[in-house]
């Protein structure tokens, strides 16, 4: 029997790597899945901007394969006018914007923001094709997410799910300590109907897990979105892990257990295949130290209200023996910026290429290499995630089910 799957913000295709693999690459199978349906859709539509679809089909091609809103989808799903296989096993990295830290807490909007709301239309395609199992990922603000009701819309989530009969497990993950180079962490979410499938995920990532508290969460989404876990609450009743099944919320603070850490270092091209482009010159050189560097810079609001702004250095070059830094939509580009890696090779300081960011995130070497300029293959790996997350949860799932 297949898994079949639907890919949704599918992005540059990460989900799928990881459970379908890609025999172009030699990317293995996690089990044996195949995809029915894909959709990735960058607002506001504009052709130039959907270079992450055109990516996609690239390598997977366009059967079954979308390049349209979601809400549309739903819609026409509603409507009669669209028909999908059935679905097994729904993925997505929905976006995650309105909860990133990438905004200040004044502006994270959280599920009402105008990405967070994405998760409406995801929901409504979950009802629409009650697949037996849901696979997400987002940042892991998501579980403390919005700063005025902290937890309310994961509880929002989970309240979803339930009420569409799913068990739902969670854990955060940082994918360096998993044996992964960079450090990357995000929420994984596993929902599903078969209960041969509760502790997927402690199982496919191994972590000492702390004093485990119970949750009371109302009955209904109106009522966790109104009063859930309460207006003033300054900690998110949701740990980094946790499980909510026949009702009851469990939680619990997951520390992984030590394994062997990758580096930056391993994914590092030889030198002399470096385009000059990338290797930082002396012109340049005191710009990226400033961007680098330990700050104190007195300030106006507009309101006249002065402060002092303030931050650490940052490792100037990037260790080069530990894993990277969390790689950003703005990596890619010449100039100097703080958030950008820079490692030293053969005594000289050099940017990451876009085939070394490929390769951070588990992507074969060029997988972003479809037509795209460098600035969009970083931001592609920036909004993707590290394929051997999804691919150890699927091989675990795959395992349980007698799907290998």
């Amino acid at each position: 029997m297949t898994i079949n799957t639907a890919d949704l913000f599918a992005g540059v295709g990460g989900f799928r790597l990881a459970l379908e693999g890609n025999p172009a690459t030699g990317h293995p199978q996690a089990g044996n899945y195949a995809n029915v349906f894909a959709n990735q859709w960058e607002p506001d539509g504009q052709p130039a901007k959907q270079f992450a679809y055109r990516c996609y089909t690239q390598h997977f091609g366009q059967e079954n394969a979308l390049n349209t809103d979601l809400h549309k989808v739903v819609a026409d799903m509603q409507a009669g006018k669209l028909s999908i296989p059935p679905v097994d096993m729904v993925t997505a990295g929905f976006p995650c914007q309105d909860y990133s830290v990438a905004k200040t807490s004044n502006q994270a909007e959280g599920i009402t923001g105008k990405k967070g709301v994405l998760w409406w239309p995801l929901y409504t395609f979950i009802t629409l094709t009650n697949p037996g199992i849901v696979l997400l990922e987002n940042v892991d603000r998501l579980l403390k997410s919005p700063t005025s009701q902290r937890g309310r819309d994961f509880g929002i989530i989970i309240a979803c799910l339930r009420n569409a009969g799913y068990m739902v497990e969670w854990q955060v993950i940082n994918a360096a300590d998993y044996g992964y180079p960079t450090k990357r962490r995000r929420v994984f979410i596993l929902a599903y109907k078969n209960r041969e499938l509760q502790g997927t995920l402690a199982t496919a990532f191994p972590a000492e897990r702390g004093e485990e508290t119970t949750i009371a969460m109302p009955g209904s989404v109106l009522e966790v979105s109104n009063s859930f876990p309460g207006h003033g609450v300054k900690t998110s009743p949701f740990r980094s892990s946790g499980t909510a099944v026949d009702g009851l919320v469990t939680t619990a603070k997951a520390t992984p257990l030590p394994c062997e850490t990758a580096t930056l270092g391993a994914v590092l091209q030889a030198p002399e295949t470096v385009p000059e482009t990338y290797w930082i010159n002396d012109q340049d050189l005191s710009k990226w130290q400033y961007v680098k560097g330990a700050k104190r810079i007195d300030r106006t609001a507009k309101n006249g209200h002065k402060y002092t702004y303030s931050e650490g250095a940052l490792p100037f070059p990037d260790h080069s023996d530990q894993p990277a830094r969390t790689i950003l939509t703005s990596e890619g580009g010449k100039g100097a910026t703080r958030t950008k890696h820079a490692v030293t090779q053969n005594g000289k300081l050099r940017r990451l290429t876009p085939n070394e960011l490929d390769a951070l995130h588990g992507f074969p070497a060029g997988w972003t290499n479809t037509g795209m300029t460098d600035n969009q293959r970083a931001f592609c790996v920036g909004n993707s995630l590290v394929v051997g997350i999804p691919h150890r949860i699927g091989k675990e799932i795959a395992n349980r089910l007698g799907e290998v």
